[in-house]
């Protein structure tokens, strides 16, 4: 599977940016998933690798291949670009078979491709069948109903399943009637013979051409595959359909229609139609919307399988930050346009870029809380938070605020003369939907109208996520129980602290009352320093009440 390479890429409509100046390489057999807030131009970016959108500008790498290029005109169209598409909306054929649906989109392929020699490759499948008696009639024992009676359908999935072979090979199989016959293991063996007999003379009259097979059955000529231009054989299609059918499980539906199927099968047959081209590179737009939440639990886990059995590369877009936490290698986390995060899941949870990736991803959200002071003789913060109350923050990582302030200086820098650059080139318009600085959200017991005052160095924004809120029996600061909400395996809690809210969670079948004085503190070395006026993160580290 090949790596995707977005260079620059921006899309606009007149003055409004859906994508601004992006840079993105998305590896061989990554699990992407583009994620952020409805708007954010993650379908859109989606759309103009996929070729289903033309970007403004930049350029579009899938594999060796460029497939947009704004300078130099290239614009592959999206048929042509090897991929595979699985929308919201199923998009199925409702007068049209689960078979049919899947085998749809290969019934209309013509283009240049190894000649192949199925039928010599299903005569020596059978003939491998047959000489092995035991294992056939394993099947057909398997196939039988409670009663004992042989159900033909069951009978031909099975042996389309366990031998790996088409429906048009399993039927002829059946036909044989080698099960019914008074020795089986006699019959199958006289059968295997003619089916041998038949495969030799095939081989040999390629042979008298100078042609040979090669293992994938490809008909060779001096060392090299013979192609021509071509649709798919009934047998390639088959053999196609009941391998996807196979990775999404539902080779027992091919007859039914999409009205006789759950959401879930439904779904299955939308990516089974999808991988059915083999694409080489698969994507997906907030596949899962329409399911209920306990089917979507269980198709997320569907395709985390699907990813790691085809070896493909996905790329998903959602605005449900669980799912991205859940089934992506990485997340591109995107905002106005603007990537605001590449990492994997668990780095952009506990190490996010700024505040507003930290409030989008994690639930229940992050606490922020506003703080200012300075940094002491041992690097230390010292800092005044929650109404005048007193924490020290020690980093992880040693970190000198000067030095960190004139790395930011020289990042502002570098930005203001890209963006001046950029106004220099006469194709450049000026973006309407301004970029604006995140306003992290506080929690209160009563709303209060914040004075816009003039954000220092001296102020900072610490972001604990609530599974460090800790709930002790003393030691700590004096809070009280506003809301409880117990789950079973764990209780959400919210704290209250002269006028601020903070959401805890604690773990086991622990209950309170609402307005039970208790104590809190901040554990472990997962606490968040951020700058109020950038909204960088600053570092990680550890906070003493």
């Amino acid at each position: 599977m090949p790596k995707i390479v977005l260079t620059d890429i921006t899309k606009r409509w007149d003055t409004f940016y859906a994508v601004d100046h992006l840079d993105l390489t998305i590896e061989d057999q990554a699990f992407v998933t583009l994620l952020g807030p409805s708007g954010c131009g993650k379908t859109t970016t989606l759309r103009m690798i996929a070729g289903l959108e033309t970007p403004t500008s930049g350029r579009i790498t899938i594999g060796d291949t460029v497939v947009f290029d704004s300078e130099k005109g290239i614009n592959i169209p999206a048929n042509k670009r090897k991929v595979g598409f699985l929308f919201q909306n199923y998009a199925l054929w409702p007068n049209m078979t689960v078979y049919q649906n899947i085998s749809f989109g290969l019934t209309n392929v013509k283009e240049e491709m190894p000649t192949k020699r199925l039928d010599i490759q299903a005569l020596e499948k059978e003939a491998g069948i047959l000489e092995n008696p035991e294992a056939f009639m394993n099947v057909v024992e398997d196939s039988r109903d409670k009663k004992g009676k042989l159900d033909d359908k069951r009978f031909q999935v099975r042996l389309i399943d366990t031998f790996t072979i088409s429906g048009i090979t399993a039927k002829e199989l059946m036909g044989l009637g080698v099960h019914k016959a008074a020795d089986p293991a006699a019959e199958a063996a006289k059968q295997a013979a003619v089916y041998r007999e038949k495969a030799k003379k095939e081989r040999d009259a390629l042979k008298a051409q100078g042609l040979s097979l090669n293992d994938a059955y490809e008909v060779v000529k001096d060392g090299k595959v013979q192609t021509s231009v071509r649709k798919y054989t009934k047998e390639e299609i088959d053999l196609t359909v009941r391998r996807v059918s196979r990775i999404v499980k539902i080779g027992m539906f091919m007859d039914r229609y999409p009205s006789e199927l759950s959401g879930g099968q439904q779904q299955r047959v939308a990516i089974a139609r999808t991988l059915a081209p083999e694409p080489s590179v698969l994507f997906m737009d907030e596949p899962l919307s329409n399911l209920d939440a306990k089917l979507r639990l269980e198709m997320r886990s569907e395709l985390q399988r699907l990813h790691l059995t085809t070896g493909s590369t996905f790329v998903y877009v959602t605005h449900d930050q669980m799912e991205a936490m859940t089934l992506a290698t990485r997340i591109c986390l995107i905002d106005n346009g603007l990537l605001q995060q590449y990492d994997a899941p668990l780095t952009v949870y506990n190490f996010p870029n700024n505040t507003f990736v930290a409030d989008f991803v994690g639930s229940p959200s992050i606490n922020f809380v506003e703080a200012n002071g300075i940094q002491n003789a041992n690097a230390d913060m010292e800092l005044n938070a929650l109404e005048g109350r007193k924490l020290t923050f020690r980093f992880k990582e040693a970190t000198d605020m000067k030095a960190w302030r004139a790395a930011l200086a020289k990042r502002r820098e570098a930005k203001a003369a890209l963006e001046a650059e950029r106004k220099l080139d006469k194709k450049n318009v000026e973006k309407g939907n301004k970029d604006a600085l995140f306003k992290y959200p506080i929690a209160r017991v009563e709303d209060v109208l914040d004075e816009e005052a003039e954000i220092t160095e001296n102020d900072y924004v610490l972001g604990v996520r609530p599974e460090f809120v800790e709930i002790v029996k003393e030691g700590g600061l004096e809070a009280e129980i506003y809301s409880a909400m117990p789950t079973g395996m764990e209780t959400t809690v919210r704290v209250r602290i002269g006028n601020f809210l903070l959401t805890g969670v604690t773990f086991g079948g622990v209950t309170y009352e609402i307005g039970q004085k208790v104590q809190i503190r901040f554990k472990g070395e997962g606490i968040m320093l951020f700058d109020r006026g950038s909204g960088e993160l600053i570092g990680t580290g550890s906070a003493k009440i």
